[in-house]
């Protein structure tokens, strides 16, 4: 399998590392498989340019874009650019101009293509992602949704595959998604490289997600966020908190669905998550106390929320 690691200046150093560290020992364990083993990747670092710069500066040769043409997968490394405005106007910029070209012409000849974090702006600036469900750094999900409205971005997966597109979350989703390459020829290999390198099974990015991070990306949203906080411990109304804020119920549900993806009551759960897992974590109180201090009357609704939200029971947050 020729999988091309397509490597443009300022890359992400350890996203780049993790990718072309799982391959290889990929590459390295199959020997260990009982039976036939999978076919080896067949690794190909190119660029743009001969001569890339990272990131943090660190030069890598390339060989050119052609190699890409008759890959079997291209991946695309994150760029390294935190700052939500700042990387739209990189992605979009003259400087990545032949890397989106690139990107177009391989998703017209149906290659495989895969990306994380800030990789996934790149993608969809290229409008390979039209249509597609796509993930990317949770923190960065509101600008990416406000901006490539065509794409149905979901936040709370590590990653996902959507035709041929595979796409994972925050930095250190590069791992994942390197997994998910070498899953996608076996399973059982890419179970043994994750045990080898010790790395968790993560099917979410919810258990990471900062809500008020998400939520000052728009002030009304902003403004209920704390109004929540401010009454955790109380029953909530929409409407009550809608007149509060000087706008329709109406205009609230649909900033917040617009700005997080999902109702205001939904982010009223995260919330109370997020308060109920800080108490569960640092100090003694009783389940039931820590329901009553988030708004439940009862600790049922509670241990419901934290077992399909985060894959946990109150009991794993006290250890």
């Amino acid at each position: 399998m020729k999988a091309a690691v397509l490597v443009l200046d300022g890359a992400f150093d350890s996203g780049l590392s993790a990718v072309l560290d799982v391959l290889h020992s990929a590459n390295a364990l199959s020997g260990q498989l009982a039976g036939a083993r999978p076919p080896r990747f067949d690794i190909r670092t190119v660029g743009v340019r001969r001569l890339v710069r990272t990131g943090l500066g660190h030069r890598v040769d390339t060989e050119g874009v052609a190699e890409a043409e008759d890959a079997d997968i291209l991946v695309v490394p994150a760029l390294m650019e935190r700052r939500p405005e700042t990387l739209v106007d990189l992605v979009g910029s003259t400087a990545h101009r032949v890397a989106r070209r690139v990107l177009a012409e391989a998703r017209e000849r149906r290659t495989p293509l895969a990306t994380s974090c800030t990789g996934t702006f790149l993608l969809a600036e290229s409008g390979v992602l039209d249509g597609l469900t796509a993930t990317t750094s949770w923190w960065l999900a509101p600008v990416f949704r406000e901006r490539y409205r065509r794409v149905t971005v979901d936040e709370s997966r590590m990653v996902t595959t959507s035709d041929g597109v595979t796409t994972a979350g925050a930095a250190f989703g590069h791992l994942d998604l390197a997994l998910a390459i070498v899953r996608m020829r076996s399973p059982a290999l890419a179970d043994l490289v994750r045990r080898y390198l010790v790395v968790d099974d993560r099917a979410s990015q919810a258990a990471y997600t900062i809500p008020s991070a998400l939520a000052r990306h728009d002030p009304l949203v902003s403004a209920f966020e704390q109004w929540v906080r401010a009454r955790i411990g109380e029953p909530l109304s929409i409407a009550e908190a809608a007149r509060h804020l000087g706008v329709s119920e109406r205009t609230l549900q649909r900033t917040v669905t617009r700005t997080l993806g999902c109702s205001p009551i939904r982010l009223v759960q995260d919330l109370r998550i997020e308060q109920a897992e800080h108490l569960l974590r640092t100090t003694p109180l009783p389940l039931a106390a820590v329901a009553r201090r988030v708004g439940y009357e009862s600790p049922g609704p509670l241990r419901t929320l934290l077992r399909d939200r985060r894959g946990l029971a109150p009991r794993d947050l006290r250890s």
